[in-house]
């Protein structure tokens, strides 16, 4: 089954799914609320969103002299730093880290890059016990499924099918209490902690002046990941850049907001090197691994690199009538919703992936969410634009043709608004046959009737 059958079936059958629309209506609903509270408490949310796209401008039209800057700065303080052009690249530098510390067991925190490049199945096949110790990610896991969203992973299950998921899995006894089920998963997971051989993290911004990856959660287990193994090993996105430490007072709270509707997350921490002298916790021994994967050819298209500012909040998700409808699975790849349909052609190709960026009502509510201003509806135009350039299709270029000639002679546009009206009633007759000209807008919806005259009509008659 190819990419765009598969989307449309589970698409259709998602819209149908009542229960789940609910589900996730609610949950959007108590977040649309915390975000507008919180946005309130900038003196200007408005000049808050250009001064970050501005910065992440800057980061990304100087991403070469900002790399260099912060690699340079965390291996001075025994860092060890790995480039990687693609996803096999990457999966093999962790395999050959892994394979080095002789590591069986690893424990990791939620990280949207090695979703992205398929991490875990190849920690898996190797013969690795690879456990994910966000809360939503380990449930997603144990479920053997991808997260539902960029940053609420199990947002589509209740509370009842968690807990009986941990029944199911972990032995537990039943229960509805969210403290109860947060418990059962951390006393499973502490154990995971204390044995694992290797750390792995992601990151959400990265400081070239310091040299230095932030990473920001709710949980703390990506602290844990951090502090308990011997070794931990960073996957992250050359797009995570930023120039200055003191960016982060606008990027923190901003994601903070945007991402979950809080003034800013639990937990925020800095990593600047492995365990110095001194020093009581932390790994012996870090890796970081910076992912390009088709990110340098985005960023050589001047039209659409602002995609590349994405900070991963999840609002444009949050927002999107498609997403809110059709849920994150549907999409089947890393990155759903709005930017998903943005970057994943680019990443995965244009021509398997161009229908995501069809899955859109274009109505805007996903620029205006985004925190860093990034033009989404306008790029998910520019795909379909793309798309339709480098391959086009036979019925495409008739019908466009078709219409040129139509729209270009008033006389011959008359002439068919007249036949359309003539031959209106016969639509009724062939509506969802295999005759039906217009069958793929009426298997959902029906063709609005055409007045019985024209406005132009109107104001040539009119006395």
């Amino acid at each position: 089954m190819t990419f765009v059958a598969k989307f449309l079936k589970d698409a259709r059958v998602m819209a149908g799914d009542l229960r789940h629309r609910k589900i996730i209506r609610a949950a959007l609903g108590n977040y649309e609320i915390a975000r507008d509270q919180r946005k309130a408490s900038f003196q200007s949310w408005e000049s808050a969103r250009q001064l970050a796209a501005e910065t992440k401008w800057d980061a990304l039209n100087h991403l070469d002299k900002y790399l260099v800057e912060f690699t340079a700065k965390i291996e001075a303080r025994g860092t060890k730093v790995h480039w990687a052009s693609t996803a096999a690249q990457a999966r093999t530098i962790i395999l050959q880290i892994v394979e080095e510390k002789k590591a069986r067991s690893i424990i990791k925190s939620k990280a949207m890059t090695a979703e992205e490049i398929h991490l875990n199945d190849a920690l898996e096949h190797a013969g690795l016990n690879v456990v994910e110790n966000d809360l939503g990610e380990f449930i997603v896991q144990l479920r053997h499924e991808a997260p539902y969203h960029i940053v609420f992973p199990s947002m589509h299950l209740t509370r009842g099918e968690i807990s009986e998921l941990f029944q199911r899995e972990l032995g537990s006894a039943p229960t509805n209490d969210p403290e109860e089920l947060t418990m059962i998963a951390r006393r499973a997971l502490r154990k995971k902690f204390l044995t694992a051989d290797i750390g792995i993290t992601g990151a959400n911004f990265a400081i070239a002046e310091t040299g230095m990856i932030s990473i920001t959660e709710n949980e703390g287990n990506a602290r844990l990941t951090a502090a308990l193994p011997k070794t931990m090993i960073s996957l992250l996105g050359i797009e995570k850049i930023l120039p200055k430490l003191g960016d982060l007072a606008l990027f923190l709270p901003m994601l903070a907001t945007a991402g979950t509707g809080q003034q800013l997350t639990c937990y925020n921490t800095m990593y600047g090197g492995p365990r110095q002298p001194g020093e009581s916790d932390g790994p012996e021994e870090w890796h970081i691994v910076l992912l390009d994967n088709h990110r340098t050819e985005l960023l050589a298209d001047a039209e659409q690199r602002d995609a590349l500012h994405c900070i991963r909040c999840g609002a444009c998700l949050n927002v999107c009538p498609i997403f809110r409808n059709v849920g994150g699975h549907t999409y089947g790849t890393t990155y759903s919703g709005p930017i998903g349909s943005v970057i994943t052609p680019h990443l995965r190709g244009l021509q398997d992936w161009k229908h995501l960026s069809n899955a859109s009502s274009l109505c805007g509510a996903c620029t205006e969410a985004c925190p860093v201003k990034i033009d989404l509806h306008h790029h998910l135009l520019q795909n379909r634009r793309n798309a339709a350039v480098k391959k086009p299709t036979l019925k495409g270029q008739l019908g466009f043709k078709a219409f040129v000639q139509l729209a270009n002679h008033p006389k011959v546009w008359a002439f068919a608004k007249k036949i359309a009206r003539i031959t209106q009633p016969l639509q009724k007759l062939v509506e969802g046959t295999p005759f039906d000209p217009a069958k793929s807008w009426t298997q959902t919806r029906n063709l609005p009737p055409l007045a019985k005259e024209s406005f132009k009509d109107w104001w040539r008659n009119r006395k």
